[in-house]
């Protein structure tokens, strides 16, 4: 099938300690690089993230393959950003659109691919072969073993996905809005693809699991210790010593809401979650874990209702 590729390099990487995760390895290539492979085939890449070293000379693949033809066809790959900086993924798509638009041939077909998926092109074969099976649908979405939907592993309509844009465009805008709401109105697809495709790098927790490195100076603390040095220096303040915070938990909840909702609704979500389940305790209904793990567990729950209703729970 013909089709363009907009790889999704950009975001703060707040979780990560600010390393930015295109340039994190895995198996001695780069996950900017990793992706690039997985978008093989394209007619023309577009990179939408920070100004990184041009792949002629920082050793990531400067050419993809055309579809069907068995050889390599020369596609220099474009780079863009999208606007205002960090405004989130669906703003990034926008620019990766308007950069093909203007700089390459149009194919009806866009796969969107986030960088931090270093197992991406397990699932992206599956994903052709379903819309080559079931024409007249307007794309396909990447769904991982435990029935999670990953539109970031995906592939679409390019004049729906440019209608989308235009529309959103006129209204509020994709500024940091969820991904889930661009593509609401299209006809999709959801393909399970093989375990660990949609595996991504949000933690450093992640990245070890999947086996990638990050060297950190010596003298710069990592982001674990920081966040637990300062959990523990909250906790003195309000006088909460005795109080245990799931760390992590708090933080997978905030990455859904801010996916799924906005990015600035992770501090709103975790901050009502910890009013709730302090008025859960003060009443006597629960205890201290059981108030926490119970409000985290409806404001996860909450946000992925809102991503797929756009309204959440009635």
């Amino acid at each position: 099938m013909e089709f363009n590729a907009v790889i999704l390099a950009g975001g703060r990487a707040t979780r990560l300690g600010g390393v930015p995760k295109p340039g994190l390895k895995y198996d001695g290539e780069t996950l900017l690089s990793h992706a690039l492979e997985a978008a093989r085939g394209a007619s023309a890449v577009v990179v939408v993230g920070p100004d990184l070293p041009s792949p002629e000379h920082s050793g990531e693949p400067a050419t993809t393959g055309q579809p069907g033809a068995g050889g390599e066809v020369s596609s220099s790959v474009l780079r863009a950003r999208e606007e205002p900086v960090f405004a989130g993924p669906a703003a990034a798509i926008a620019a990766g659109l308007k950069a093909l638009k203007k700089n390459a041939k149009r194919s009806p077909w866009t796969l969107v691919l986030a960088c931090d998926m270093p197992h991406a092109s397990r699932g992206v074969g599956l994903l052709w072969a379903a819309l080559e099976s079931n024409p007249g649908v307007e794309g396909a979405m990447a769904v991982s073993s435990d029935g999670r939907k990953q539109p970031l592993l995906g592939a679409y309509s390019t004049a729906a996905l440019e209608r989308e844009v235009a529309v959103a465009s006129e209204g509020s805008g994709l500024t940091d809005s969820p991904v889930f709401r661009l593509l609401a109105r299209l006809n999709l697809l959801d393909v399970d693809v093989p375990v660990g495709s949609t595996d991504d790098v949000d933690t450093w927790e992640d990245a070890a699991a999947l086996g990638i490195d990050y060297e950190l100076e010596a003298d710069v603390k990592s982001q674990e210790e920081t966040l637990e040095e300062w959990c523990r220096t909250l906790l003195q303040a309000f006088e909460l010593e005795g109080v245990e915070v799931d760390i992590n938990e708090v933080l997978a909840v905030a990455g859904v809401a801010a996916h799924s909702v906005v990015r600035p609704a992770a501090p709103l979500t975790t901050f009502i979650a910890g009013y709730a389940a302090g008025m859960a305790r003060g009443i006597g209904q629960a205890s201290d874990d059981a108030s926490m793990n119970a409000a985290l567990e409806l404001a996860r729950k909450i946000a992925k209702e809102y991503s797929e209703t756009g309204t959440g729970p009635e």
